[in-house]
């Protein structure tokens, strides 16, 4: 099947996922430096689990969480919803690729290239609930910890403990979640792919520019950064 697919579409391929796991491992580097939105994000969820030791009333706190999970499950639905579509379109056979060819702009590689497209793409959408379903896991995890916090009355370090690896495993679950959303973007990019090989790589390109300035150019990252540094950012 390889051997039948151009060339162009392998180096396309190649190009997508150089961005891909490219972009990645810079966004885990310079977060793990503190120099990301996620970083920024993970010091304000530290001082959120330290406020919430001094708090008897906790119901905020858990409708907070309670709206993150709503969010995870939405897209994991989603995810798998499309996984669904594709596999649904996968299994029509030739009869799938021909209707697909009467869409303007759609180029006409073949029907092995195409049948190679749309199960890469389903796979990068199983990929993306495996992801995001894992956050969902862990996000359970905290609630279950944050009924587990400490009272106002207790000692500061067992405060300060808990505070520290509560905010740690929600940074787990929203990484989780970061890597399947980011999933997401770069499935739309795929979709260029069925229009041209050129498209595709533009748009991969494209998604990547976007990722790295709202990740760390962007205004929300200043802003956020601007209140736990304690200056102005923004």
């Amino acid at each position: 099947m390889i051997q039948s697919i151009p060339l162009l579409d392998l180096a396309a391929l190649g190009v997508f996922l150089a961005l891909w796991v490219g972009y990645t491992v810079a966004a885990d580097h310079y977060t793990s430096k503190g120099r990301s939105l996620s970083a920024v994000m993970g010091r304000h969820r530290l001082v959120w689990m330290r406020s919430l030791c001094d708090r008897d009333n906790r119901v905020a706190d858990t409708a907070i969480i309670g709206n993150l999970m709503r969010s995870v499950a939405f897209f994991a639905s989603a995810s798998l919803l499309v996984v669904g579509g594709l596999a649904a379109l996968m299994g029509s056979g030739r009869r799938g690729y021909e209707v697909t060819l009467d869409i303007p702009f759609m180029a006409d590689g073949g029907h092995e290239a195409f049948e190679m497209k749309v199960l890469l793409l389903a796979c990068l959408f199983i990929y993306t609930f495996f992801q995001i379903t894992w956050s969902l896991r862990q996000f359970n995890y905290c609630c279950i910890l944050m009924g587990s916090a400490p009272m106002p009355e207790g000692a500061d370090a067992d405060k300060d403990r808990f505070a520290c690896h509560a905010a740690r495993l929600q940074a787990l679950a929203a990484n989780s979640f970061n890597r399947g959303l980011r999933a997401y973007y770069f499935a739309l990019a795929m979709l260029g792919w069925f229009v041209n090989s050129w498209v595709f790589m533009a748009a991969a390109a494209a998604v990547t520019a976007i990722l790295f300035r709202r990740e760390f150019h962007s205004k929300s990252m200043k802003a956020l950064a601007s209140i736990v540094d304690g200056g102005e950012r923004a």
